[in-house]
Parts: structure tokens; C-alpha cells; sequence
């Protein structure tokens, strides 16, 4: 379930809850019962597991990671897209 932040309009209160997508936004603060507005927050960020470690899915990129050179063979990120094989 999401978390949701919540800021009192009346004492100025900050506070979490977490609820379900579903359910309405709070209304009270649990401090002085005054109006909240829920917070526009960034939320958390997500882990992409597996692949193959290639940009784009590419069968012939180049990867720096894996092989610790480019495809040119500069040690370091080029910013280009992957050279012909030559």
C-alpha cells in the first residue's frame, strides 16, 4: 500500500499514512482535528531486476560495465551509440 503525506491547514502538522489506493484522503489532523490536504511527494524510486546488463536490450552494444571498456575502447562513458564492428 502506498504512504501519503498530509499537512494541517490549521497548526501546520506534518504526517504519513499509509492507505490503499481505494480508500479516500484523510480529512482531520490527528493533532487539533483542524483541515489537512494531502502532499504532492516524490515517492520511492523502483529496482529493475534481471536483463542483460545492455542498454536498450541491443545485442551489440557496447558495455562499459561488463567489460570495462566501450565498444570504441575508452575507458570511460562516450555518450555515443554503439560503433560498427570494423
Amino acid at each position: 500500500m502506498p504512504m501519503y503525506e498530509y499537512e494541517c491547514r490549521s497548526c501546520g502538522h506534518r504526517f504519513e499514512s499509509r492507505q490503499s489506493i481505494k480508500d479516500d484522503p484523510l480529512t482531520k489532523c490527528p493533532s487539533c482535528q483542524g483541515n489537512v490536504q494531502r502532499l504532492v511527494t516524490g515517492g520511492s524510486g523502483f529496482i529493475i531486476k534481471g536483463g542483460t546488463g545492455r542498454i536498450g536490450g541491443r545485442e551489440n552494444a557496447c558495455s562499459l560495465e561488463q567489460t570495462g571498456r566501450t565498444c570504441c575502447g575508452r575507458s570511460t562513458r562516450c555518450d555515443q551509440p554503439a560503433c560498427e564492428s570494423q
